[in-house]
């Protein structure tokens, strides 16, 4: 049997990792800012990180959601303290998509509608629901295409309150900061104003925090800069630090029935563990702090390098933009250089997701790698 050969791959092959570096078969080491997909959060193989799991693994690694699990509300409690969302109610789940699935399920029940608005270039996954709302019809095949959705312009209120004025409205849908889609993000005043029409109107408003969530903007949830309170977050990717794991954040005024939801895998023992790891090294290391010391030494050291066009995003989720396609940029920056970055929809940007307790030292190297590529 082959593969099914949906990827299309880098000739590289890693075969360990430790912080913000992996090393191929050939002990090549490569610095990683892209932290597949922004997922490694709190460096690779961390050590509290893996004797967490380790430990866990030796008692049970799993049983269904038909028992208690302590795990479970340990971690709910760590995440709405340190998050500063303790007013919510967390489902536990596997993945972004699955997360982005279930909110968007919720939404419906609670308002009896279907139609959900989303935003020009959202990427929310690659699930039923998830990819109807997702921006990019290759993706979307014909069953996708059943679901009710109304994609508008990124910061166009007036279409949003058009819309919503329609009354067939379930949910807005919306990324912190756009990830596939380039590192465009809503104002404060459009993400505060849209909050307030779904609020008079008894839309949900469903922020994806997936990416942008879990420290990678400087605060905990990229929404939280813009001082907004949305009725459901969804988070996945730096959750597990490379374990499978999602959440839904679900304001305590929707009330939980049993069978709402529900997933065999989603809170199991072991992606406990390693949710509950991460928000403890979060914690104990600053990482947020971190964040916001190296974006703004980040910003401070890009401003040296030659044709930039823009600087996208906020903390450790960046786009660096060109005025040229970087598909050929990101090559040198692998296979010369051995650093990983990543790409996007917008195929002029560069984007940058390292773990969140990367250096001023890695930075440098980086920066380095750049100005000689470009020079």
């Amino acid at each position: 049997m082959e593969l099914f050969d949906v990827y299309p791959l880098y000739n590289v092959t890693p075969v360990k990792a430790k912080g913000a570096f992996v090393w191929d078969e050939n002990e090549t080491k490569y610095l990683d800012f892209y932290g597949g997909h922004g997922v490694i959060s709190i460096g690779h193989s961390h050590p509290d990180y893996v004797k967490s799991l380790g430990e866990q693994l030796t008692k049970i690694g799993f049983y269904s959601n038909s028992i208690v699990n302590p795990l479970q509300q340990e971690l709910a409690h760590k995440l709405g303290k340190l998050s500063d969302c303790e007013n919510y109610n967390l489902f536990l789940c596997n993945s972004g998509a699955e997360a982005n699935e279930n909110a968007l399920k919720l939404a419906s029940f609670e308002t009896e509608k279907s139609r959900i608005i989303s935003f020009k270039n959202a990427f929310h996954g690659r699930t039923s629901a998830a990819v109807a709302v997702t921006d990019n019809p290759s993706i979307n095949a014909p069953i996708n295409l059943q679901q009710e959705v109304t994609f508008l312009p990124l910061n166009d209120l007036e279409l949003v309150i058009h819309e919503i004025g329609k009354g067939d409205v379930a949910a807005v849908i919306i990324e912190g900061i756009q990830g596939v889609g380039g590192l465009d993000e809503g104002t404060t005043a459009f993400f505060q104003e849209v909050q307030k029409e779904c609020n008079e109107n008894k839309v949900v408003f469903i922020l994806d925090e997936i990416q942008s969530g879990y420290g990678r903007s400087g605060k905990f949830f990229a929404f939280q800069h813009h001082n907004i309170q949305p009725d459901i977050i969804t988070t996945a990717k730096g959750m597990g630090n490379g374990f499978p794991i999602g959440g839904v954040l679900i304001a305590d005024k929707y009330k939980a029935k049993y069978s709402m939801l529900g997933t065999t895998f989603g809170g199991n023992h072991l992606a406990c563990a390693a949710g509950i790891s991460v928000l403890d090294v979060m914690k104990k290391e600053k990482l947020m702090d971190n964040v916001k010391e190296v974006y703004a030494y980040f910003l401070q050291e890009i401003a040296t390098v030659p044709k930039i066009k823009k600087v996208k995003g906020k903390g450790l989720m960046l786009g660096i933009e060109f005025d040229f396609e970087v598909g050929e940029l990101r090559k040198k920056l692998i296979f010369d250089k051995h650093i990983f970055t990543g790409g996007s929809n917008n195929k002029n940007l560069l984007r940058i997701l390292p773990p969140l307790n990367v250096k001023q030292e890695h930075v440098d190297i980086f920066m380095n790698a750049l100005k000689e590529i470009l020079d």
